[in-house]
């Protein structure tokens, strides 16, 4: 059973300024509630019992929007306000499940996730990035589910336009499982239109195995000088590591981009 998260969030959010210039972009409202609870509701629905944050120093805020105790309870004791209270007992309720583990030097995905090396005690364990909800259903569970099933790592699936294939990991498909699942043969890290084996891609979710860290500690930088989880799950596919991909159900939101956070809040809002 899948029981740990990781949620990399040490990067800037460079695609957010101005906003992101003086607040995390995990904490922007989205339809008036941070987007890091959206994704930890997501967790907790699907049966994680424990979430690691991966922060940078630049980003303690996300530290202290869970541990600002003393400020609600001054509030609360002077005030007794109910929905202050509610409030105050959900960041009790996240605050018991999640850890913290720092990447203060930006050096990709894939170095995100070996800082968490020591933290992970199971044989797989979750990911998602936080810029990728999935809201109407939970893609998380579907996952787990299928990690159950066929004691693999799984990896959120989604077609998208073949124009726009060099903005993500773009898997090759060796044969289907069933109508919502495919073995993988291969996954290439943003190609070009005309390197890509489909236009099926890897949306942010990942049941990946613990061995994975045994690549990650020697793994040398890749595109952009950073080091790519997607560098390390090509070469465990190799090895004849199974991976699925997984076609969700759920509705779709990038919430990375100014446009995209904007259209996100809107179609939340209308749930």
């Amino acid at each position: 059973m899948i029981k740990q998260a990781i949620i990399p969030l040490a990067g800037l959010g460079t695609r957010l300024l101005p906003l992101t210039s003086v607040f995390a972009k995990e904490l922007l409202p989205i339809n008036g509630k941070p987007g890091i609870e959206y994704i930890l509701d997501e967790c907790i629905d699907a049966g994680i019992k424990e979430v690691i944050f991966i922060i940078s120093k630049k980003k303690e805020i996300i530290k202290k929007y869970f541990y600002n105790d003393l400020f609600y309870k001054k509030i609360i004791k002077k005030k007794n306000d109910q929905r202050v209270k509610k409030e105050y007992q959900k960041i009790l309720k996240y605050k018991k499940i999640i850890k913290f583990v720092y990447q203060n030097k930006p050096l990709g995905t894939g170095d995100a996730v070996l800082k968490t090396k020591n933290l992970i005690k199971d044989s797989h364990f979750l990911m998602l990035l936080p810029d990728d909800l999935i809201i109407k259903n939970n893609c998380s569970k579907s996952m787990i589910k299928i990690h159950q099933k066929y004691k693999s790592s799984v990896m959120a699936s989604m077609k998208v336009d073949k124009s726009t294939v060099s903005r993500w990991g773009i898997f090759k498909l060796k044969k289907n499982l069933d109508k919502n699942n495919s073995l993988i043969d291969d996954v290439i890290e943003k190609p070009s239109i005309h390197e890509a084996p489909s236009n099926k891609a890897v949306i942010g979710r990942y049941i990946l195995p613990k061995k994975i860290f045994n690549l990650l500690i020697n793994q040398k930088p890749g595109k952009g000088g950073e080091i790519h989880i997607t560098d390390a799950i090509q070469s465990l596919i190799k090895n004849n590591e199974t991976f699925i991909a997984h076609n969700f159900s759920g509705k779709y939101l990038d919430c990375g981009t100014m446009n995209g956070y904007i259209k996100s809040t809107l179609e939340i809002a209308k749930l």
